[in-house]
C-alpha cells in the first residue's frame, strides 16, 4: 500500500491533470456520480511517465512478490509498458530489470502469430489496469497466466472506487475490486481510494464545495 502522502499526491496529480474531475457524471453503469476518474486522460508522456512512478511506488511499497507485468489489451498495456520503465530506473529495485507482456484482442496469424506480445509469461505476474469495474479484464487475464504456467499474483490499478454495483435496492454486498479479491485470492494494490479523494477534500477550500456530494455517494454505494 503506497504512503498517505503518496495517495494524496497521486489524488491531486489526478486533479491537476483534469483525469479526476468534481460536478455531475453519469456512468457507463447509469449512475449519476459527483465525481468522475478517467485514466484514459493520462495522455502525453510527462503525465504517463510520472504516473508510472506512482505505480511502481505503489507496487513496490506493497511487498508484493514479482518477476514479472502484464498489461490487458488495451488500457493495461501502455500501463504495463510505462510501469516497467519505470521500476528499471527506481532505486528500490537495485538493477533489476523487470520484464513484461501484454495480450492482443485478436490472435496474429503472421509473423510470430499468437495472442501474446512480449516477454514469455513465467513465474510470479501483476496484471496492471486503470481501474476495476466488472473485473472482466482481471478474469481474461487470469485465465491467460494460469494457461501459460504462470502464477497471477496480484492486480495493480491507479483508483479504487469503492463501490458497489447492481442497481439501487439490489446492490452487490462487495465493491469490484472485493469481488476480485475473493474470487481468485489476488490482493488488488491501488495506488489510491475514494478514501484518499475526500481526504482531499476535507483539505481543499477550491473543491470543499464537492465534499458532501461525494459523501452522500459513497453512503448510498460505497463499501
Amino acid at each position: 500500500m503506497s504512503s498517505d502522502a503518496d495517495r494524496l499526491a497521486f489524488v491531486q496529480f489526478a486533479l491537476d491533470e483534469g483525469v479526476l474531475r468534481f460536478g455531475s457524471f453519469v456512468t457507463k453503469s447509469g449512475r449519476t456520480s459527483p465525481y468522475f476518474f478517467n485514466a484514459g486522460l493520462f495522455n502525453r508522456g510527462g503525465s504517463v511517465g510520472r504516473l508510472s512512478q506512482f505505480y511502481a511506488q505503489a507496487l513496490i511499497d506493497s511487498a508484493v512478490p514479482f518477476d514479472m507485468l502484464f498489461g490487458p489489451a488495451y488500457k493495461g498495456i501502455p500501463l504495463a509498458t510505462a510501469t516497467a520503465v519505470a521500476l528499471a530506473n527506481h532505486a528500490g529495485m537495485q538493477g533489476r530489470d523487470v520484464p513484461f507482456a501484454y495480450n492482443r484482442k485478436e490472435a496474429k496469424d503472421h509473423g510470430e502469430g499468437g495472442l501474446l506480445v512480449g516477454a514469455p509469461l513465467k513465474g510470479r505476474v501483476v496484471i496492471i489496469d486503470d481501474v476495476i469495474t466488472a473485473g472482466t479484464s482481471v478474469a481474461e487475464s487470469v485465465d491467460i497466466i494460469r494457461a501459460a504456467g504462470a502464477e497471477p499474483v496480484a492486480v495493480l490499478i491507479a483508483m479504487d472506487r469503492m463501490e458497489r454495483a447492481g442497481a439501487d435496492g439490489s446492490l452487490s454486498p462487495h465493491s469490484a475490486v472485493q469481488e476480485v479479491q475473493q474470487r481468485y485470492g489476488l490482493p488488488v494494490v491501488s495506488i489510491a481510494s475514494l478514501t484518499d479523494i475526500l481526504a482531499l477534500l476535507a483539505d481543499s477550500a477550491e473543491f470543499a464545495s464537492h465534499r458532501d456530494a461525494v459523501l452522500a455517494y459513497r453512503a448510498r454505494y460505497g463499501v
